[in-house]
């Protein structure tokens, strides 16, 4: 289960968002956006559903409430059509993003990352980003499939280092009962 996490994950698309619903009768949709700023989540030119069959002209109409946005698609003009997208992820090509800082990157690279506790103790890999709004939160992936919930704080997580593929987790983060990796599957983690 944790070793498919790095084929799952494709390096060559960003989720830049999700559609949540319709918005209105006239086939706006409502966005929750995984951009800094909520509204450049059209920015990028055009985004593809996750399976890909879908490309999308999108237009920011207004916010919606809650970190959303109200965006129109080219092509939907009433509210069946609309929500018709729910749930779909839309995701635009790597090269279309802005080039990071050495000290930034996309939550995208996290996933799949090795979690390693700064005593150099493996955990997992790093599983999925949550966005609680109050703060974002690591969901860490042991190898019985156990996940653990670390705060995404300098705190918690003192180095990410994406040239080595892993992270550091403050050994006061985890639960020892939850998160320890027995030894015979540390094979699978160092490959």
């Amino acid at each position: 289960m944790v070793e498919d996490l790095q084929q799952e994950y494709k390096v060559d698309r960003v989720c830049v968002g999700v559609v949540t619903g319709a918005h209105g009768l006239r086939g706006l949709i409502r966005v929750k956006p995984f951009t800094d700023v909520p509204e450049s989540v059209a920015s990028y030119g055009t985004v593809e559903t996750e399976d890909g069959s879908r490309h999308l002209e999108l237009e920011v109409a207004n916010r919606a409430g809650k970190g959303q946005v109200a965006v129109r698609v080219l092509g939907v003009t009433d509210r069946d059509m609309a929500e018709g997208l729910k749930g779909q992820r839309l995701y635009v090509p790597r090269e279309r993003l802005p080039l990071t800082s050495p000290d930034e990157f996309y939550y995208a690279d996290l996933i799949g990352l090795l979690v390693k506790k700064v005593s150099g103790k493996i955990l997992g890999k790093v599983g999925s980003v949550y966005d609680f709004g109050a703060s974002d939160v690591i969901g860490i992936i042991s190898e019985s499939g156990i996940e653990s919930l670390v705060p995404f704080t300098k705190d918690a997580v003192p180095k990410i280092d994406l040239e080595e593929r892993y992270i550091s987790v403050s050994d006061s983060y985890l639960d020892e009962a939850s998160a320890e990796v027995p030894d015979i599957a540390r094979e699978n983690y160092e490959q």
